[in-house]
């Protein structure tokens, strides 16, 4: 029976399926797996309860999803398809963790990465800053800040004040310029020789 074009036949339970039942398969000459999702899933379940109970390690009991849901392992919540993010590769087509758990983790990576620091370490400095922007002590803090030349971390700042560090160039000359620029003391400098000025004392 000659398959209809945008439907395949899965070798496994012999339905003529959408293209979309089936993941991909880069070396498929219609780039497609030989059995749908579903079939793939069964079988995935089957093997991993086999290898389970052949270790004498517990199997955990499959949770009633009802249809247009899945179970996030990590919460393990039940949550609609559209609270998933898609992977092509996966059997049923979505990724492991729910769109919430991948944002959790995905800070916890981010901390850990770029300053060396856990959720935990960062929420303690918030606390000994009292829950303030280590620079004004007016807005919460939001945004961890470092030494660009020694990633050592320096503290939690709100979005205005890491700017402005940014924008200072992390350097405290230039800090302390402004410092004095803001309380009326305007400098200028001395030429004390080409391309080289000092500041009045």
């Amino acid at each position: 029976m000659a398959e209809e074009p945008d439907a395949k036949a899965c070798r496994k339970c012999g339905r003529s399926l959408p293209l979309g039942a089936f993941a991909r398969d880069r070396n498929r000459r219609d780039g497609l797996q030989v059995h749908c999702r579903e079939c793939v899933a069964e079988y995935s379940a089957a093997y991993y309860r086999r290898r389970r109970e052949t270790v004498g390690k517990p199997v955990r009991e499959r949770a009633e999803v009802p249809a247009g849901h899945k179970l996030c392992r990590h919460c393990g919540r039940v949550k609609p398809r559209s609270e998933w993010h898609r992977n092509a590769t996966a059997s049923d087509g979505l990724s492991t963790r729910c769109k919430a758990c991948r944002a959790v983790l995905g800070r916890e990576d981010h901390l850990k990465r770029a300053y060396g620091i856990t959720e935990a370490e960062r929420d303690a400095m918030v606390v000994a800053q009292r829950g303030l922007c280590a620079i004004c002590l007016d807005a919460p803090p939001a945004h961890v800040d470092h030494c660009h030349k020694t990633g050592r971390v320096r503290g939690v700042l709100c979005f205005n004040c890491n700017s402005a560090i940014g924008k200072l160039r992390d350097d405290p000359d230039v800090g302390r310029r402004a410092v004095a620029y803001l309380e009326g003391n305007l400098w200028k400098p001395i030429l004390v020789a080409p391309g080289v000025y000092q500041l009045p004392s």
